[in-house]
C-alpha cells in the first residue's frame, strides 16, 4: 500500500529492527533493515525515511528505507512467493542493492541465501523469478547500477592481465574477488548460450 511515501523528522529512538521518527510531534514506529538503521543515524539525528505500508487483517505497519531504491527492491522482493516483509528486510540487511542485483543477474542464489530466513530453495526461487526483471529495471539496481558495480570491480582488477585467471583474482580484496568469480561464471554461462 502506498499511503505514506516518506517521513522527514527527528529520530527519537532506534532498536534492532525499528526506529521511531518524530514528524511535527507525531512519533511513527517504522520497521527497518539493519542497513537502513545504520544509514539513517542515531537518536537526535534528522532523517528522511522512505516508507511502504503493509496492512493485514491483524496489523498495520510502516517499513522504512534509506533510499527509494531500497524501497523499490523491497517491493520487488515481496512479489516473489514466500517472501514477506520480514524476509525481504533480512535480504536487504544482508546485501546492498548493487550486490543483490549482481547476485540475481549472475544467478548466484548462494549469495541471496546469506540472509537470515532464506534457505537454498527460496534463494533459488528469488533469483529465478527476478532474473529478467533486474536487468530491465535500471532504477532498481539493474542496468546503470549493474554497470556501475561492474566498473568498480573492473577498476580493482585493471592492473591485471585480462581475462583474469583465478590465481590473479585471489590477490584481490575478498569482496572484489568474489564478485569477479561470480562475473566470470556468469559470463562463461552467457557466452556458451550465444556462441
Amino acid at each position: 500500500m502506498h499511503m505514506i511515501a516518506k517521513l522527514t523528522g527527528r529520530i527519537d529512538e532506534t532498536g534492532t529492527d525499528h526506529l521511531v521518527i518524530d514528524v511535527q510531534g507525531v512519533g511513527y514506529l517504522v520497521q527497518a533493515s539493519a542497513r537502513t538503521l545504520a544509514a539513517l543515524g542515531a537518536a537526535g539525528d534528522f532523517a528522511t525515511v522512505f516508507t511502504e505500508m503493509q496492512v493485514s487483517e491483524t496489523d498495520m505497519r510502516l517499513i522504512g528505507f534509506a533510499s527509494k531504491e531500497e524501497r523499490d527492491w523491497f517491493r520487488l522482493l515481496t512479489t516473489v512467493q514466500g517472501v514477506g516483509g520480514k524476509v525481504a528486510l533480512a535480504i536487504l540487511s544482508a546485501l546492498e542493492a548493487d550486490e543483490l542485483a549482481l547476485a540475481i543477474g549472475g544467478g548466484d542464489s548462494a549469495m541471496v541465501a546469506r540472509a537470515n530466513g532464506v534457505g537454498p530453495k527460496l534463494a533459488s526461487r528469488i533469483v529465478n523469478e527476478l532474473a529478467d526483471k533486474v536487468g530491465a529495471l535500471a532504477g532498481l539496481g539493474g542496468g546503470a547500477k549493474l554497470a556501475a558495480a561492474a566498473a568498480r570491480a573492473a577498476a580493482a582488477i585493471a592492473p591485471m592481465p585480462w581475462p583474469p585467471s583465478l590465481a590473479s583474482v585471489s590477490n584481490l580484496p575478498k569482496p572484489a574477488a568474489q564478485w569477479v568469480r561470480r562475473w566470470m561464471k556468469w559470463a562463461k554461462t552467457r557466452a556458451s548460450m550465444h556462441w
